[in-house]
């Protein structure tokens, strides 16, 4: 089979994009892979990983799950995706922990806008959602209802407000969860002081 053949085989097989060790896998050179490269064939998204050239409409999601498996989406894409802020993100918000290579967060075809996390905080709410088909994980309701007292600095009073209204009149909040998480990330009196006006009121 021919290279180009087998290169659009591997990257189709891996849902849009794939890693130079997965072509050397199937007895190609990185040699093969360096030049198809420079012939235009493939393009590189970040060191290792590449996609089609042709292939323009891959999802913004797709190369998140590729290429950074370990982050968590959170704080304004969490907000967005649970119709908690009607502000469509011109980026990615993700999470990732404090010793994370920041080498790894340089992608061409991708907007991020990067939390880093301490370690013993990262996993608190981690859950999975549906993203335009593509699974990607992310903090759940309470944990990103925290970081928006966490993050206070980082947001406008506009996406606060509007978040914590919607979170207080949403069926599916877990007020156990979200008094729990509040205390593991040392919020729970700035969250309590607003909260309980806006439950109670």
């Amino acid at each position: 089979m021919d290279k180009k053949e087998v290169i659009k085989r591997i990257i189709e097989k891996s849902d849009g994009i794939a890693k130079a060790s997965d072509f050397v896998s199937e007895s190609l050179s990185y040699y093969d892979v360096a030049y198809l490269c420079k012939k235009g064939y493939i393009e590189r998204v970040r060191h290792g990983y590449y996609q089609l050239s042709e292939q323009k409409d891959i999802k913004e999601e797709r190369v998140l799950a590729a290429l950074l498996p370990e982050s968590i989406v959170c704080v304004e894409s969490a907000l967005f995706y649970y119709n908690y802020s009607d502000f469509t993100p011109r980026q990615w918000s993700i999470a990732v922990p404090r010793t994370f290579s920041r080498t790894k967060l340089k992608i061409d075809s991708l907007a991020i806008k990067t939390y880093f996390v301490q370690l013993a905080h990262f996993e608190i709410g981690k859950t999975s959602g549906d993203f335009g088909g593509i699974q990607l994980a992310v903090y759940d309701r309470e944990r990103t209802i925290c970081d928006c007292f966490k993050y206070r600095t980082k947001l406008d009073n506009e996406m606060f407000n509007n978040a914590l209204n919607a979170y207080a009149s949403d069926e599916k909040k877990n007020l156990t969860n979200l008094s729990r998480y509040a205390k593991e990330m040392h919020v729970y009196k700035k969250l309590m002081d607003v909260m309980e006006v806006l439950l109670n009121g």
